[in-house]
């Protein structure tokens, strides 16, 4: 009897070090940017591995090939093993070459408060998806840089609007969309129907309308 409440005593020990030890390496894994993920974090780590001279192509947001590449090349320079996952041990490396400024982010806040600061935390929310799905699409340049930039696309670029300082929200609802927030059902286009004057833009089929914009394919 002795025998076994030492052995019940023991196995729970060694439970509660599995208990405790599991959370960490949760929490490890949850923190580690691989294939299929969009977010700010995936953004960040592109222009991070831009600026040291793995990533050549567009800022995205989207944890694709490319990005994986970049990171697997950056983990076999560094001693770490090229699995093309940025993990923790990858992040910190990342960082102790120093932060990037995530500028992206920066013109996505910009584009959305120029465009639809008038509009509901939804309706700015639905221009910056906009811009993602845009980038995602193939029919679009391949960055969001240069999505936001292309001539002719957005009526605030034309008209100077772009240059204004994007406030707090338009910057709450710019990383809501780089983290797949998407009220647009994967619109590309929207529009004004109390002021568009361009016949292709009506001739669409709506998908949403969200406030002043109607959202359109």
């Amino acid at each position: 009897m002795k025998k076994l409440s030492i052995l019940i005593l023991s196995c729970a020990c060694m439970l509660g070090t599995v208990l405790s030890v599991a959370p960490g390496q949760a929490q490890a894994q949850s923190s580690a940017l691989k294939k299929g993920i969009q977010s700010e974090r995936v953004l960040e780590l592109q222009q991070q591995l831009h600026s040291l001279g793995y990533f050549k192509a567009g800022f995205t947001g989207y944890y694709g090939s490319l990005t994986s590449k970049a990171v697997a090349r950056f983990q076999k320079d560094n001693g770490l093993t090229p699995d093309g996952i940025a993990g923790v041990a990858t992040q910190a490396k990342l960082d102790s070459f120093g932060k990037v400024r995530v500028t992206a982010l920066d013109q996505l806040a910009r584009i959305i408060y120029s465009e639809a600061r008038g509009e509901s935390f939804e309706g700015q929310v639905a221009v910056g998806a906009v811009v993602l799905n845009r980038v995602q699409s193939g029919e679009f340049p391949s960055s969001i840089p240069d999505v936001i930039l292309q001539p002719g696309q957005f009526t605030a670029v034309q008209d100077g609007q772009y240059r204004l300082k994007p406030n707090k929200t338009a910057y709450r609802a710019a990383r809501q969309a780089l983290n797949g927030a998407d009220p647009t059902n994967g619109s590309l286009f929207y529009y004004n129907p109390a002021i568009a004057t361009a016949k292709w833009s009506k001739s669409r089929p709506a998908v949403i309308s969200l406030g002043r914009h109607t959202f359109t394919n």
